[in-house]
């Protein structure tokens, strides 16, 4: 198994993308702690529900409830899963939102509700697991950016914004830690089949996969695929990068 013996981190990992990573890894032997906000009944029900499936994989799991954007939360967030597990071997950066909106009609909320939740996160569980990972001088982060971080997107300049700021974090990351044996790298995914694409009208998600070369959106297993590698010794000599899972539409 190629992740026997870690411990992975995954923010925003209830569903979607998130909780594909988190039963892929386990798959693959890490334990799991897994990260998501609940707000109502329905959320916590998704964390509960989510942690029962990784944890019938057969390795240990936790759920936390918490606010990824904020920086006092995350402090203790990690403390705790430190002192559950013992170590913190793979962070996964997946938490995200979208407020989408033409950018001079979008809002200040709106443009800081996606900085916060997407990026300021990132910045916020990298800045308290580093320390961890330094101390066991070896640890892989993954931040989950996107196509649209790289290209930009009209309606979307929150969104790009931030994804953006996930690859040059990731970057900047793999510069100041690799010394200590820390990797870092970000992916970026293109149209991937999601509840959120699914809701899409038919001739939107007919014009996206018109421009994609091998004619198909891509799958949460994917990404989940992607993300194995890049947690893995398999790229133990990959850091800095970003990975473009789209299926060859921006090529």
């Amino acid at each position: 198994m190629l992740l026997q013996g870690k411990t992975a981190l995954i923010t925003g990992a209830a569903r979607g993308i998130g909780k594909a990573i988190a039963l892929r890894f386990a798959a693959e032997g890490a334990d799991i702690a897994f990260t998501d906000l609940v707000l109502n009944d329905e959320m916590a029900a998704a964390l509960e529900a989510t942690r029962q499936e990784i944890e019938a994989v057969g390795v240990t799991c936790r759920a936390y409830a918490g606010n990824a954007a904020d920086f006092a939360e995350t402090e203790t967030l990690v403390k705790q899963v430190a002192a559950d597990f013992g170590h913190i071997d793979i962070l996964v950066n997946n938490a995200g939102i979208t407020k989408d909106g033409l950018l001079l009609r979008m809002s200040e909320a709106q443009w800081d509700a996606v900085i916060n939740v997407n990026l300021k996160s990132a910045f916020n569980f990298i800045h308290v697991c580093a320390p961890i990972m330094m101390r066991q001088r070896q640890g892989s982060i993954i931040n989950m950016a996107s196509v649209v971080g790289v290209h930009g997107n009209a309606g979307q300049a929150n969104y790009a914004a931030s994804k953006a700021g996930l690859i040059a974090l990731a970057k900047s990351v793999a510069q100041e830690l690799g010394s200590r044996g820390i990797r870092a790298n970000a992916i970026a995914p293109g149209f991937i089949e999601t509840a959120m694409t699914a809701a899409l009208p038919e001739e939107t998600r007919a014009e996206w996969i018109k421009h994609i070369p091998l004619r198909r959106g891509g799958t949460v297993d994917d990404i989940a695929s992607t993300a194995l590698y890049l947690a893995s010794d398999l790229s133990s000599y990959v850091t800095g990068q970003v990975l473009q899972i789209d299926g060859g539409m921006n090529m």
